[in-house]
């Protein structure tokens, strides 16, 4: 019952970027504080190990569904933006400032989720959590996951870099109880624009100046909570705020049946799906789908 939303980076050399860091994953975070929101108040992060299990999915919501911005954002998360040399405009800046400063509060039945932009030093748990989610979708060994965590980390870097065309959101989940830890539940990336486009999407090919949800993801044991719901929910508010366009684009496999389901109670509908032919490249056909966002919207509540 869950949905692969393919990972867009291509599998072939990156011969425009010279990139040797080799990847290294660490399933605690005990050994630092990190805060969610605020440098001034920390906030032990804990990483379960139960979380490199998860899959390219989205759950299905069991819970009502209310969103909370936050505009409150110290300035010394913007000292060092980008550092890609590349020359950034005043109107980009303004964005990049938006970006840092959007918040995703949600109460869950279980506990609560925040969503906020990812920050560089949580790059390499949020590889980890993509490459295992794209390696189980396909069947592929667990051997191969570093191989694979190190061609998304290249695929994260490029995109990182294009920010705030396009920016990755995580979302943090808190179980109900005093004791609970806080831990990464999932993440998705979200492009703005023709700028943010990937430069190889996945058929059928959306519009290049369209926003574009894709590389969801949510942690296996934490799934049917809601999660991943308001992954989407919270990209949309997103993009209400970052793009001049109401029209989002995403796919969703045919196989997945129920995440088809939710989407089109999310007000996604189907405009084309892969031709049979696909399946010679060993790929599963794909539904594109499209949503137009309202001036406001309420999020609803989903059931599976």
């Amino acid at each position: 019952m869950a949905t692969a939303i393919s990972l867009s980076f291509s599998l072939g050399p990156q011969t425009h970027h010279n990139y040797h860091q080799h990847f290294h994953h660490n399933t605690s975070f005990n050994s630092h504080k990190a805060s969610i929101f605020n440098p001034k108040y920390t906030f032990p992060f804990v990483i379960s190990s139960k979380s490199h299990t998860s899959n390219l999915i989205i759950p299905l919501s069991t819970s009502q569904s209310s969103s909370s911005s936050s505009s409150t954002t110290p300035s010394s998360v913007l000292q060092n933006p980008l550092q890609t040399g590349r020359f950034l405009t005043n109107q980009e800046l303004e964005k990049l400032e938006s970006l840092e400063k959007y918040r995703y509060f949600q109460e869950l039945e279980s506990g609560s989720l925040w969503v906020r932009v990812m920050r560089e030093e949580e790059m390499d748990v949020t590889v980890w959590l993509l490459a295992e989610s794209f390696a189980e979708s396909k069947l592929m060994p667990k051997g191969y996951v570093k191989f694979l965590a190190y061609l998304v980390k290249q695929y994260m870097i490029e995109r990182r870099a294009m920010r705030p065309h396009t920016a990755t959101l995580l979302g943090f989940y808190k179980e109900n109880g005093e004791d609970a830890d806080l831990q990464l539940a999932g993440t998705v990336e979200v492009c703005f624009d023709k700028r943010g486009a990937n430069a190889n999407p996945p058929t059928p090919t959306p519009p290049k100046n369209s926003p574009y949800i894709c590389n969801m993801t949510v942690d296996k044991q934490l799934r049917r909570r809601g999660i991943g719901w308001h992954l989407l929910k919270a990209s949309e508010e997103l993009i209400s705020q970052m793009s001049s366009s109401s029209e989002v684009y995403l796919h969703c496999r045919m196989i997945d049946t129920a995440p088809l389901n939710m989407y089109k109670k999310a007000g996604y509908t189907i405009v084309e799906t892969d031709n049979i032919f696909i399946l010679l490249t060993l790929q599963r056909r794909k539904h594109l789908m499209c949503k137009v966002l309202p001036d406001s919207e309420s999020p609803s509540e989903v059931n599976e």
